[in-house]
């Protein structure tokens, strides 16, 4: 039988000494500067606690083993949003977090007819919507390379200010979303962060099933200038620059 052990968390979720390794875990995992250890008594994690330092070794020694080392979260509103469609164009979903002073709200939708790209800035368009007004600073991370670098890199403000037209004179496409999004941003204090995407990331990867489980629900709205633009030809993943 295994030696009991027990996990003191100095710093995490809830503080304080664990039993069993999977309810440590939930205190840690992906939580800022988190600070635990792993002991044979329970008057060794007691005393720790006391004064949580790590000596020379104790790290590779007593803590328990732990993933990717997690990077600290910068302050003020965290949004993570995800999108995509099945058999690009098709039904499509987005899933939106939005984490702030210790709350998580959810949201989600989808329509039923769409592309990826369009998932993506609708995401970020719903999830900043939801946060008009906010004076503080807004983190919003995507995987979506196509929607952080047109607001990063400044091209979506260039293809306004050319009537929505690319350097190469080839209309910018989905011009309707980039109109709203711009107009959005100028309101509030943004900044766009690429993650990679299917890598692991807790957010991100629970957008990804919420926007799924959206793209296979029946009856969902029309996306409709997709749908109008379809009807003339343009249809194929709107994506590419």
């Amino acid at each position: 039988m295994a030696k009991k052990k027990y996990y003191a968390v100095a710093v995490g979720r809830t503080c304080g000494i664990f039993t069993d390794w999977p309810a440590a875990e939930a205190q840690v995992k992906g939580f800022p500067g988190a600070r635990y250890m792993s002991f044979a008594s329970e008057e060794e994690a007691r005393a720790w606690l006391d004064d949580p330092t790590y000596r020379k070794g104790d790290v590779e020694k007593k803590r328990p083993p732990a993933g990717p080392a997690v990077q600290p979260q910068p302050e003020g509103i965290l949004v993570y949003t995800d999108g995509g469609c099945l058999n690009n164009p098709g039904p499509g979903g987005y899933g939106i977090i939005i984490e702030h002073d210790g709350e998580r709200h959810e949201l989600s939708g989808g329509f039923r007819l769409t592309t990826n790209n369009r998932m993506e800035m609708m995401a970020a368009i719903i999830a900043l919507e939801e946060l008009q007004g906010s004076r503080q600073r807004i983190h919003l991370y995507s995987d979506s390379s196509y929607l952080v670098n047109g607001i990063e890199k400044g091209w979506a403000k260039k293809w306004r200010n050319n009537g929505w037209s690319k350097s190469d004179g080839r209309a910018a496409l989905n011009s309707d979303l980039w109109r709203k999004l711009l107009a959005l941003l100028e309101g509030l204090m943004v900044e766009f962060h690429w993650v990679k995407g299917h890598a692991g990331h807790e957010q991100n990867e629970r957008c990804d099933r919420l926007a799924v489980a959206m793209a296979r629900q029946r009856n969902l709205p029309v996306d409709e200038q997709y749908e109008l633009l379809a009807e003339k030809g343009v249809s194929g993943d709107q994506g590419t620059f």
